[in-house]
């Protein structure tokens, strides 16, 4: 009996570990995401204001979306990656964040969330 008590314990024990550390690395790479897809928005909203304010439509100014997207990046504390694609009409931004398990040993986990924003511009207004 005593050994049923011991092994059952164990294997509890591991399946809590399995849920908790589960759980914590699922929570880090919702935050990783969520944080993406915020810089991935403040980016997106870097218009060039002297087109618009003179008329000539709406566009994004590409060098400052990605200054705006890794500033908030940096005020959020984190680490990450952003860059125009290939025919600049997309921001895509990385962030990368580590959970450090509980209970299951390996040291931290490494968890990648990325984040999208189109790049639109508009015709004059």
């Amino acid at each position: 009996m005593t050994l049923f008590v011991l092994v059952t314990i164990v294997a509890l024990f591991a399946i809590a570990g399995l849920v908790i550390d589960g759980g914590g690395k699922l929570r880090a790479r919702t935050h990783a995401e969520g944080a993406a897809h915020e810089a991935a928005r403040a980016g997106g909203q870097a218009i060039d204001a002297g087109k618009a304010i003179a008329g000539d439509g709406i566009a994004v100014d590409r060098g400052a979306a990605v200054a705006a997207a890794s500033a908030y990046l940096s005020d959020a504390g984190l680490q990450g990656s952003v860059r125009v694609s290939e025919d600049g009409r997309t921001l895509e931004v990385t962030v990368y964040e580590s959970y450090d398990p509980v209970f299951l040993g390996g040291g931290g986990w490494t968890v990648t969330g990325s984040g999208t924003a189109s790049l639109v511009s508009g015709g004059n207004a």
